[in-house]
C-alpha cells in the first residue's frame, strides 16, 4: 500500500531512490579517489621543485658576502654599513676578497681556472660582477626661504620623475654616462623607494688587482654623491656539484635623510630542469598535472552548463575555479620560464667577458614557485569539501558555518578597535621605535603584542605617560576581552553543534559507511576477520535506522515507540508465521496492540523503520 500511494502521490520508487543515493556516492568516491592523485602528483612536482641545497648555497654565500668583516674592523661588514667611508671599505675589502678566488688556501693551482673564479672552490663566478647605481636631480625639493642662504641644493627621495639622467663626472666612461633601462628588466622594491633598471653602470674585471684600481678610482673621483639614492651589486654563480643557480644582489640605499640601509636578496634556483633520472620524472609529473588540469576543466565546465547560475551559489564551486585560475597560471609561468631559460641561457653562457644578467630568470623562476606555493595550499584547502566522510570534520565545517555571522559582527567591532590602537601607536611611537615607524609595521606589530612578543621598554623610553596607558589598555581590550569573546563565540557553537550530534541531529556519513563496508568486506574475502552474523546485521541495521529518524527530527520517545512496535510485529509474525514455535513464547497482548496503534506518527515511524 505504501508503494501504491507513493506512485499514485507521483513520488519516486524507495528502492529507485536508493539506486540514485548509492550512484551519488559511488561518484563522490571516485571523484575523491582520482582528487587524491591529482594532489599526489601535485606534492610530487612541487618537492622536485625544492632542494635542500638551496638553503645552504643560500647560507653559504650569505655569510661570505654579509657578514665577513674588513680586516682590522671586525665590526665592519655589509650589514653594519653607515656611511660612504665604510661602503667603500667593504667595496675593496670583503666583497673584492669573496668574488676572486684564483687559488687554493695552499696558493697552489690545483685545477684550470679557464679564466674564471671559483668561489669556496666549487661555485664558478659566471661572467663578470656589475655595479649600478640610481641618482636624483638636483632642485627636485623647495628649500625653505630661511635656510637657502645655508643650503641651496635640494635632492629628494628617488622616483622615475625625480631621476637624473644626465652624465657626470669625468663623463669619459660607462660608469660616468647614463644607460637607458632595458624594457623587461624588473623593478627593485627597496626600503625607501621602488627602482627601476639602467643607471650609471661598470662591470668589474677579470683581474683582482684591475677591479681594486677601478675602485680606487671611483672613490677618488666621487663616484658616489649627494644625489645617489641606490647602488646594485650584482652578480651570479653556478655550482655543478648540486645544479644550483645562485644569483646575488647587494643594494645599499642612500635615503635623502642620509646614512646608509643595507638589504640583499640570495636566490637559488635551477634553471637546468632536466638533467637526472629524477629530474625526467619530475617532467612526468608535470605532463600528468596537464592532463589533470584538462579533465579537471572538462568538468567544471560541464557542470556550469548543466547547473547554470546556480552553480556558483556553492563556495566549493568558487574554490574549485579558483584552484583552476591558478593551475593555468602556474602552467603559462612554467612556459614562459622555460622559453626564456631556452632562449637567454645559452647567450649568458658564452658572454664570460660580461656581465651575465641571470637576474631576470631567477625574478620569474621565484614567481613560478610562488604561484605553486599558492596552488598546493588551496589544493590541500579542496580536501575539506569531501569531510562528509569524517564525524569530527564535519563538526569544524558545521561550526564554522554557524558562527560565521557572529565572527563576522566580532570582526567589525575588533578591527575598529585594534585599527584606532594602530593609529594611536604610529601617531605618537612613529619616529621613535621602528615597530611602529609606518601604519603597517604598527599593525604587525600588535599583533605581535598579541602573541606576546613586545618591546615595553621601546615605548615606554618614546612616551612614559602615553607608551604604558597605550599598552595596558591594549592588552586589556583586546586581548582579555575581544580575544576571550572569539574564543566564546566559537565554544559556545560547538558545544551546540556537539549536542546535536549526540542526539543524531546530523549528516548521514554515507560515504564514510561505503569506504568502511568496502574495508571490512576486503578484510572477510582476505579471510583476515570473521564474517559477520546475521544478529549483528540486525543490530547494526536497527542503529542506522533510529540515526535516520533521528535526523528526520523523531524524539528519542517516538523511537523507542516504533522500536516496541517493531519488536510486537516481529513477534505476531512469529507467532502466525513461522513453523517453529518456542514454549516460552509469549503471546501479543491488547495493551501492547493497543499501545503499538495509538498514534499515526508512531505507525508511520515503524513503517519507514521496517522497510
Amino acid at each position: 500500500m505504501a508503494e501504491a500511494s507513493r506512485w499514485h502521490l507521483g513520488g519516486t520508487p524507495k528502492h529507485k531512490l536508493h539506486y540514485r543515493k548509492e550512484v551519488e556516492m559511488r561518484t563522490t568516491l571516485q571523484e575523491f579517489l582520482l582528487y587524491l592523485i591529482f594532489l599526489i602528483n601535485l606534492c610530487i612536482l612541487t618537492f622536485g621543485m625544492v632542494n635542500p641545497h638551496m638553503y645552504y648555497l643560500n647560507k653559504v654565500m650569505s655569510s661570505l658576502f654579509l657578514d665577513t668583516s674588513v680586516h682590522g674592523e671586525e665590526r665592519t661588514n655589509f650589514k653594519s654599513i653607515r656611511s660612504i667611508t665604510d661602503f667603500w671599505k667593504f667595496m675593496e675589502g670583503p666583497l673584492l676578497e669573496g668574488l676572486y678566488w684564483d687559488s687554493w688556501y695552499n696558493n697552489k693551482n690545483l685545477y684550470d681556472l679557464k679564466n674564471s673564479s671559483r668561489i669556496y672552490y666549487e661555485n664558478i663566478l659566471l661572467g663578470v660582477p656589475r655595479v649600478r647605481q640610481l641618482k636624483v636631480r638636483n632642485n627636485t625639493c623647495k628649500v625653505h626661504s630661511s635656510f637657502q642662504s645655508l643650503m641651496n641644493e635640494c635632492y629628494d627621495k628617488y622616483t622615475s620623475e625625480n631621476e637624473d639622467l644626465s652624465d657626470f663626472g669625468l663623463k669619459y666612461d660607462t660608469e660616468w654616462k647614463y644607460s637607458a633601462p632595458s624594457i623587461n628588466s624588473p623593478w627593485h622594491w627597496g626600503f625607501t623607494g621602488v627602482y627601476r633598471n639602467g643607471g650609471y653602470i661598470f662591470t668589474l674585471s677579470k683581474s683582482k688587482s684591475e677591479t681594486l684600481n677601478k675602485f680606487i678610482n671611483l672613490r677618488m673621483n666621487s663616484w658616489i654623491t649627494r644625489s645617489t639614492r641606490v647602488v646594485f651589486i650584482d652578480f651570479s654563480v653556478y655550482n655543478v656539484n648540486v645544479n644550483l643557480f645562485c644569483i646575488i644582489r647587494l643594494v645599499a640605499e642612500f635615503p635623502a635623510t642620509g646614512g646608509i640601509l643595507t638589504s640583499w636578496q640570495f636566490y637559488s634556483v635551477k634553471l637546468l630542469r632536466y638533467v637526472s633520472y629524477y629530474d625526467y620524472f619530475i617532467a612526468s609529473c608535470e605532463v600528468t598535472f596537464c592532463i589533470f588540469l584538462i579533465v579537471f576543466t572538462t568538468q567544471e565546465v560541464q557542470k556550469i552548463k548543466e547547473f547554470k547560475s546556480a552553480y556558483f551559489k556553492s563556495s566549493w564551486n568558487w574554490l574549485e575555479l579558483l584552484l583552476l585560475v591558478l593551475c593555468f597560471v602556474a602552467v603559462f609561468f612554467n612556459t614562459y620560464c622555460n622559453i626564456q631559460i631556452f632562449l637567454l641561457l645559452g647567450q649568458l653562457l658564452k658572454s664570460t667577458e660580461k656581465y651575465s644578467d641571470f637576474y631576470f630568470l631567477a625574478y620569474w623562476h621565484i614567481y613560478y614557485n610562488n604561484i605553486i606555493a599558492i596552488t598546493t595550499f588551496f589544493a590541500w584547502i579542496k580536501i575539506f569539501k569531501f569531510i562528509s566522510f569524517n564525524k569530527t570534520m564535519s563538526q569544524l565545517s558545521s561550526t564554522l558555518s554557524r558562527c560565521i555571522k557572529d565572527i563576522v559582527g566580532f570582526a567589525i567591532m575588533f578591527f575598529i578597535i585594534f585599527f584606532a590602537y594602530a593609529q594611536l601607536g604610529f601617531l605618537v611611537f612613529g619616529s621613535q621605535v621602528d615597530d611602529f615607524s609606518t601604519f603597517q609595521n604598527s599593525i604587525f606589530a600588535q599583533f605581535r603584542i598579541v602573541l606576546g612578543d613586545f618591546n615595553f621598554a621601546g615605548i615606554q623610553q618614546a612616551s612614559r605617560i602615553l607608551g604604558p596607558i597605550y599598552f595596558i589598555t591594549f592588552i586589556f581590550f583586546v586581548f582579555f576581552v575581544l580575544l576571550n569573546m572569539f574564543l566564546a563565540i566559537i565554544n559556545d557553537t560547538y558545544s551546540e553543534v556537539k549536542a546535536d550530534y549526540s542526539i543524531g541531529r546530523r549528516p548521514d556519513f554515507e560515504l564514510g559507511k561505503m569506504i568502511k563496508k568496502s574495508y571490512h568486506n576486503a578484510l572477510e574475502k582476505l579471510k583476515l576477520k570473521k564474517p559477520e552474523t546475521d544478529e549483528d546485521k540486525k543490530s547494526r541495521k536497527s542503529r542506522d535506522l533510529a540515526e535516520q529518524a533521528r535526523r528526520e527530527g523523531f524524539d528519542e520517545k517516538e523511537i523507542q515507540s516504533a522500536e516496541q512496535m517493531k519488536k510486537w510485529k516481529e513477534r505476531l509474525e512469529k507467532k502466525y508465521y513461522s513453523t517453529e514455535i518456542q514454549d516460552d513464547y509469549q503471546p501479543v497482548t491488547q495493551q501492547e496492540f493497543r499501545d503499538g496503534t495509538t498514534s499515526k506518527y508512531k505507525m508511520r515511524l515503524c513503517e519507514c523503520l521496517t522497510k
